[in-house]
């Protein structure tokens, strides 16, 4: 059972966000109108599958105003496109279970698969979906918090089971959970300060000692309520099983990369 994939497969839950509906900003509560579409698209260095750079697409629709669609896929490259990678597809499904005064709830569900199709050198690459290299995942997870007239936070829980088949659920496979907090601030029309952190831990005896602590930190710029574009920085502290099991480190050096949201 390989673990390379999760934290890509994982952040299908990280989505942007907004404070009303057709509004988007960065808020970490977002959901778009019924009969609206959404895209994000974000290119980052040092990206959370730790790849040099990344290449990040979620395009979403609004099928009620408390119910949304989305499909998220992403590709990487190392030295020069000598190695490069389309690494996942996830479809994912986002219900709105309370939305009273400023406090929202959402339980959210995706499917993904990862490590579709990567190119280790230019004399060859893996088949398309080859057994041995394809993961999937099932995800289940709940977000929520409170919206306020120029503030957000929010939490989540998220599980995934992932497997090297969709329904092989005789096999034990990987389990894990990711526990993160998100939040924004909006200092005037057009400015807002947005910030993550979250844990990647695992069930299983296999992996018991693995963990790794995430964070993100970025300023968006809000062209009007239905475009923006942002900065970020990020970095992330692991927790490796093995001949280090007890050890913490941090991630050789910082991530950074830019982002562009659009509801329309």
């Amino acid at each position: 059972m390989k673990k390379l994939a999760l934290t890509s497969l994982m952040a299908v839950f990280a989505v942007s966000g907004a404070h009303a509906a057709n509004v988007i900003d960065g808020n970490p509560l977002y959901m778009p109108g019924q009969n609206h579409f959404y895209s994000v698209t974000e290119l980052e260095s040092h990206t959370k599958n730790n790849t040099p750079w990344g290449l990040n697409e979620e395009f979403g629709y609004g099928i009620l105003d408390n119910l949304a669609i989305s499909v998220e896929t992403s590709l990487s490259e190392n030295n020069a496109f000598d190695e490069y990678a389309w690494n996942d597809v996830a479809f994912n499904l986002t219900y709105r279970a309370l939305d009273m005064n400023g406090w929202k709830l959402d339980v959210m569900g995706a499917y993904g698969f990862s490590d579709l199709f990567n190119h280790p050198k230019p004399a060859g690459h893996d088949a398309w979906f080859d057994k041995g290299m394809t993961e999937y995942a099932w995800m289940a997870g709940i977000r929520g918090g409170y919206v306020g007239s120029n503030w957000t936070v929010a939490g989540r829980a998220e599980f995934a089971y992932l497997n090297t088949e969709s329904f092989n659920w005789n096999d034990d496979g990987g389990h894990a959970w990711t526990f993160g907090v998100d939040g924004q601030y909006v200092m005037c029309n057009h400015l807002s300060l947005v910030g993550t952190v979250e844990y990647t831990g695992w069930s299983d005896s296999w992996a018991k000692n693995d963990g790794e602590w995430f964070g993100e930190f970025g300023v968006n710029y809000n062209f009007d309520a239905t475009k923006f574009a942002g900065l970020y920085i990020n970095g992330s502290l692991n927790h490796h099983d093995g001949s280090k099991a007890d050890e913490w480190g941090w991630d050789k050096g910082f991530g950074y990369g830019i982002k562009f949201g659009v509801d329309f």
